[in-house]
């Protein structure tokens, strides 16, 4: 079932959670809701659920507005991030709790839960209780009474804050197969940038109550729309480096520094300042001749596969994730290099992304011109 959303606003008082949201979402798609605490995120779902009425604007699931119709006259399913099991009741019974709620015959709501425990990998836990599961196991009981009552869209606030990192990676690799084989249309909130980004169809990333850009989630990684969602999305995160234009021979350099930035590109901006973006993996140990950078080796971290440094460019500092086959020490002078369509460019006034010298509201203009 398609979810549509229009011009949806949601005030507290003199505080304003969600602000002028719209967007679609396509019958069998896992969107994530994506962003800070306080963004909005939660908010958008308890409007979609009908646990909260709108200030103003509309949703429509499929052809059916459903902006003033009950939670409970919604069709939709609902996991929570502490699960909301029923502790008294076993797992057969608290997955046959909806049916029992909708008077269906016992015989068959048996059938129905046992189905579903079966496709959740729970079937052989149906009479313990919840107190006996693990976090996983407590996670899939949850979905499995979520979706046993077959409903039109399925709603996930955050549901794996609670469990352990290797349990996450099972669990939401477990959410993408059970959505996948149900098909059903799916809302997923996280502040999580790795959830969102690894299962989802497309990522809607919000802050302060403003969806900030809506996309697949290559598409966000790789052209973040501003500043916010560069900043928000990479770990380690994004270098952030301001570069103001050199009065005497128009070229620009770093801020507060002699060191020119010579890039093709640049040429393009009619600014007397702007900011470069570049992601520590598109950064690299270079010869002077092909650097982008130079400065002090201040940090050197390996975790893993990875070797982490930090270099001081004087009025700041960039992050690079380099070979670890490469001997540097701290103190040594190091030149980094940069392939130039790895680097974005954004306006230090509003942080938009900029191209060709405008800001670039335009995703069509935006890919051919990246």
């Amino acid at each position: 079932m398609d979810i549509r959303i229009q011009d949806l606003t949601m005030r507290f008082d003199n505080i304003t959670a969600v602000n002028h949201l719209s967007t679609t979402i396509k019958d069998g798609e896992l969107v994530s809701l994506l962003g800070p605490s306080g963004c909005g995120k939660s908010t958008t779902l308890m409007l979609l659920s009908g646990l909260y009425k709108p200030t103003s604007g509309r949703i429509y699931f499929g052809n059916q507005n459903v902006t003033e119709l009950d939670a409970e006259k919604r069709q939709v399913g609902m996991v929570f991030q502490n699960y909301a099991l029923y502790p008294h009741l076993s797992v057969l019974k608290n997955i046959m709790f909806p049916l029992k709620m909708k008077k269906m015959n016992k015989i068959e709501a048996r059938e129905q839960a046992t189905e579903m425990a079966e496709l959740l990998h729970i079937g052989h836990l149906l009479n313990r209780k919840p107190g006996q599961l693990s976090g996983g196991q407590q996670q899939r009981v949850a979905i499995a009474r979520a979706l046993v009552k077959k409903p039109n869209v399925l709603l996930l606030d955050e549901p794996l804050s609670n469990l352990d990192a290797r349990l996450r990676l099972e669990m939401r690799e477990e959410i993408r197969r059970i959505q996948q084989e149900v098909g059903i249309t799916a809302v997923f909130v996280t502040h999580d940038q790795e959830e969102a980004l690894s299962i989802s169809d497309r990522v809607m990333i919000m802050n302060n109550g403003v969806l900030q850009q809506d996309s697949e989630p290559q598409q966000m990684y790789k052209k973040p729309a501003n500043e916010f969602v560069a900043s928000f999305l990479g770990n380690p995160p994004i270098n952030f480096i301001t570069v103001e234009r050199h009065r005497q021979n128009e070229h620009y350099k770093i801020k507060h520094t002699a060191q020119p930035i010579h890039l093709s590109r640049l040429k393009h901006f009619d600014r007397t300042t702007l900011k470069m973006g570049i992601r520590p993996e598109s950064l690299f140990v270079t010869t002077q001749n092909n650097s982008l950078f130079r400065g002090d080796i201040i940090h050197i971290e390996t975790i893993g596969r990875d070797t982490l440094i930090r270099v001081d460019l004087g009025e700041s500092t960039v992050r690079a994730l380099v070979d670890p086959k490469k001997k540097l020490q701290i103190g040594d002078v190091c030149f980094l290099g940069a392939e130039e369509e790895e680097i974005h460019y954004f306006s230090s006034e509003t942080g938009e992304r900029l191209k060709g010298g405008k800001v670039d509201d335009d995703q069509t203009d935006l890919e051919e011109y990246a």
